[in-house]
């Protein structure tokens, strides 16, 4: 999909469908919207490498409704896919017990 912009260029539209990337700007894949999934990315510090995400995704992942969790350290994201939304003060407890600190929502 390409969009002309005032200048005349045209720009290619890269973003996924139904992702928070969408042109609609949804926070929720479409695969999760359709299973009444909530994705919500968590910005965490401290984490530097693989033993460190699998640390904090073991942990988030053991939250009731958890279904998906994502660590990625090069960008300290954390995206957590659930049931429902997720209190942050649960979330919060989770990465400190994996030996990290949650900064808040990115």
């Amino acid at each position: 999909m390409t969009a002309e912009t005032k200048t005349g260029i045209e720009i290619e539209d890269t973003r996924a469908a139904g992702s928070c990337c969408s042109s609609t700007g949804s926070c929720h894949d479409a695969a999760d919207a359709r299973q009444g999934g909530v994705t919500t990315v968590y910005q965490v510090t401290g984490m530097t490498c693989g033993h460190c995400e699998g640390a904090v995704s073991s942990e988030i992942s053991g939250l009731p409704g958890v279904t998906s969790v994502t660590a990625v350290a090069a960008t300290g994201q954390v995206t957590v896919v659930s049931e429902a939304p997720l209190g942050d003060e649960a979330v919060r407890a989770a990465v400190d017990e994996a030996g990290y600190e949650l900064a808040g929502k990115a």
